[in-house]
């Protein structure tokens, strides 16, 4: 068996060098000796001087900015530390046999991989950003409380240490076991990190003898004081401190997000104290709180998760806001549908509260409670998806830059969806109970919180680069980073709702060796992300030496549509004043959304109904087929979750005189997908409501998917009745979108007389 600890810590000092041995080169290079001599005395004792003044300076700061820039330096390093711990877990599960790590280790990292994620890594960066760029994008000086929230942040490093305390104190027991006698160092050989998982759950977490649970503990209610006084300052700094022309209609989206998500730490962290100071006590004290005679260990869970539900919208929140802040940027169009992303992050934060149950499914709560918090569940699906469906708005009929954060911006769009609509499985009962063990709990929640949040930070970091640093990142290696970690978390969690799905149990170093091929697919994913995220630090760093300066106050032409924002005109001011730079002018301005403006034809065309679908039959066609193709995934899935009987489609065969063949009805149900849909679609579109012909596309589509669930119904009842009727309208929702943006991009690539 491998020791962690050495393993971890070497990885750590490892990285660490790197980025040190870096930052020499890079300043050696930006200092090079003017007559090529040597190093003076005196020039060694300068630098130091300047290092010690940059040291006070970061250490008594209370600037928003570099408080941002603090708060982000320290999410980035423990992201890195819990990542380790990721890429450890998965190593351990290239092999069916625990060979690597011992079980114990094994429950460790998988323990202190989620407690650092969620708590240290997470939420310190979305602070980070705040701290950095909600006064710029809201007119204010500062926060509102620049002393608190310097407080606030440098709560959060002992409490990082308190938490991970048993590696740091079982490598320094490793090391002085070399000099010093193993009874005299009894206590650093005795604590290890905590391996109780990270929900901590009762009664395990009260009766394990581990020290380091305590520490752990302490750590963690830290980290609740430092996210509560974060959050009041937010909540004050956008109330109090916006500039009179920001009114609540005018502030900006990524500052919304971060007002609710302060609401939701606001009530959900103090909860989270009491109930650790309550295990504390329970472990040190011997009162009952979580004891089978007190409170239970059912009172653990219920006030963990009530805390636990809506810390991942915490932690989601923020990234919808960059979402909405960066997308429009890169498509050349503003926001589709501002208010109604406002109020779907509220009815978020809301619903948020109310779900905390459907992690209980499996627990005994009574029938009566499972079916109000299933129902909730479901329904929180709905301002998730409206996000998304504006989203997919914002970007119809843009001109795209495929930029690096453009690119992050539309995987993570994908991610979120599949991750999105897995979930709303798992809020029904009976399928939670099914899943609930296993790793498409894994996939599913991974699907969310990496496929939207890290991969919204790295397209913020792009995006807002050169406003922070005043330099150019390497554009084409963010490029190949941004389709890197895509395709790397869709290997790895795709493949781990695969296995999930065919029942395969997570929290497990020993499994069955016929899911080896898929845990070594899913490892090199992993690897992958791995990889991509250390190309994206090390294009940061190094870029911040070694970029190209940025020589205009519109580095992203954001003039041209209109979306010269707050933070942006800051910028432009300040480059005005220190480099006395003209303000950039736009060549030209483009079109942003302009919802006025009617189709004037779906193809483009102009004339008669029978004169459109005679010249655009084969632009039909080829729309047909792409949506049908994308409908066929919705149906295979009903197909293999045995909701929708594949023999149904031997009546179609049947209808035309072929016999009952399901092969040639599938065939003949393709032939209607391409042709006969796609050309009724465009004779009858003009008469369908939506203003964009995406919106006419839908409801096409779900007019029609009546017609399929009458057709090929085949008995299914309760809950494959449910599950027949859903993928039968996701299917066709599909074809719909599908159809519908081949035709918007061909007519696009059509005459220009034809366009709006």
């Amino acid at each position: 068996m491998t020791d962690r600890a050495v393993v971890q810590g070497t990885l750590l000092a490892l990285l660490a060098g790197g980025l040190l041995v870096l930052w020499l080169r890079s300043r050696r290079a930006v200092r090079a000796e003017s007559d090529g001599g040597y190093t003076t005395r005196e020039e060694i004792a300068f630098e130091v001087d300047r290092l010690q003044s940059q040291l006070y300076r970061w250490l008594t700061t209370t600037n928003h900015r570099d408080i941002g820039v603090l708060y982000i330096v320290f999410g980035t390093a423990a992201g890195l530390w819990g990542g380790t711990d990721a890429m450890m877990l998965r190593t351990e599960l290239l092999t069916p046999p625990a060979d690597i790590w011992t079980p114990e280790t094994y429950n460790a990292l998988f323990t202190t991989h989620g407690l650092t994620m969620l708590i240290f890594f997470v939420l310190p960066v979305f602070f980070g950003i705040g701290n950095y760029f909600v006064p710029l994008l809201i007119g204010a000086d500062d926060m509102a409380f620049p002393r608190v929230n310097a407080i606030g942040f440098w709560l959060l490093p002992p409490a990082l240490l308190l938490a991970r305390m048993g590696l740091l104190v079982q490598v320094g027991g490793q090391v002085l076991s070399l000099f010093l006698p193993e009874d005299a160092i009894r206590f650093f050989l005795t604590v290890r990190e905590v391996s109780v998982g990270w929900t901590l759950y009762a009664p395990l977490s009260v009766q394990q003898p581990n020290p380091q649970i305590d520490l752990l503990l302490l750590g963690l209610h830290l980290s609740g004081i430092a996210t509560t006084v974060g959050a009041i300052n937010f909540i004050v700094t956008i109330a109090y401190e916006r500039a009179d022309a920001v009114s609540w209609g005018d502030l900006d989206i990524f500052s919304w997000n971060m007002l609710v998500t302060s609401g939701l730490a606001l009530f959900a962290f103090p909860l989270l104290g009491s109930a650790l100071v309550m295990l504390l006590l329970d472990r040190n004290l011997g009162t009952a709180f979580f004891a089978t005679g007190g409170g239970g260990p059912i009172l653990w869970q219920h006030l963990f998760w009530f805390w636990g539900h809506p810390e991942v919208y915490i932690l989601f929140l923020p990234a919808t806001g960059l979402m909405s802040t960066v997308l429009p940027k890169f498509v050349g169009r503003k926001l589709f549908g501002y208010k109604f992303i406002v109020y779907s992050t509220l009815g978020l934060g809301v619903l948020s509260f109310g779900v905390w149950a459907h992690h209980m499914f499996t627990s005994g709560v009574d029938p009566r409670l499972k079916a109000s918090f299933m129902a909730i569940s479901i329904a929180i699906a709905v301002p998730s998806a409206i996000k998304v469906f504006n989203w997919l708005t914002t970007m119809w009929d843009g001109e795209i830059d495929t930029s690096a954060p453009f690119i992050l911006c539309a995987g993570s769009i994908g991610t979120f969806i599949v991750g999105g609509v897995t979930g709303v499985f798992l809020a029904v009962v009976p399928i939670d109970i099914l899943y609930h063990g296993t790793y498409y709990v894994v996939g599913h929640f991974h699907l969310i919180v990496v496929g939207i949040i890290p991969f919204m930070m790295m397209a913020a970091g792009y995006y807002w680069y050169p406003l922070m640093t005043g330099r150019w990142y390497d554009r084409r290696l963010a490029k190949f980073q941004s389709g890197l970690v895509i395709f790397g978390s869709t290997v790895t969690f795709m493949t781990l709702l695969v296995i999930g799905g065919l029942g395969l149990p997570r929290r497990q170093a020993i499994y069955p060796p016929e899911y080896q091929v898929a845990n070594q697919i899913a490892t090199v994913g992993a690897y992958v992300i791995g990889l991509s995220a250390l190309l994206w630090l090390y294009n940061m760093v190094a870029s911040y030496w070694r970029g190209d300066v940025v020589r205009t106050t519109d580095p992203w032409d954001l003039k041209a549509t209109n979306q010269f924002t707050r933070e942006w005109q800051w910028f432009e001011e300040r480059m005005i004043e220190k480099y006395d730079l003209e303000p950039a002018t736009p060549e030209s301005t483009r079109r942003a959304y302009a919802p006025e403006l009617e189709p004037i034809g779906m193809l483009g065309g102009v004339g008669s109904v029978v004169e459109n679908v005679y010249r655009n039959a084969g632009r039909a066609a080829v729309g047909g087929f792409v949506g049908t193709v994308l409908m066929a995934g919705g149906l295979g899935t009903a197909v293999v979750v045995d909701v929708l009987d594949p023999a149904s489609f031997g009546e179609i065969a049947e209808l035309v005189g072929l016999g009952p063949d399901p092969l040639l009805g599938t065939l003949l149900f393709l032939v209607g997908g391409t042709v006969t849909w796609p050309l009724l679609f465009l004779a009858f579109s003009d008469y369908l409501p939506g203003q964009l012909m995406f919106e006419t596309g839908l409801v096409f589509a779900t007019l029609i998917s009546t017609g399929f669930a009458v057709a090929f119904y085949t008995g299914q009842a309760g809950l494959a009745l449910v599950g027949y009727l859903g993928f039968v309208l996701v299917a066709h929702w599909a074809y719909g979108l599908g159809l519908t943006v081949t035709f918007q991009y061909l007519r696009s690539r059509g005459p220009r007389e034809g366009r709006r």
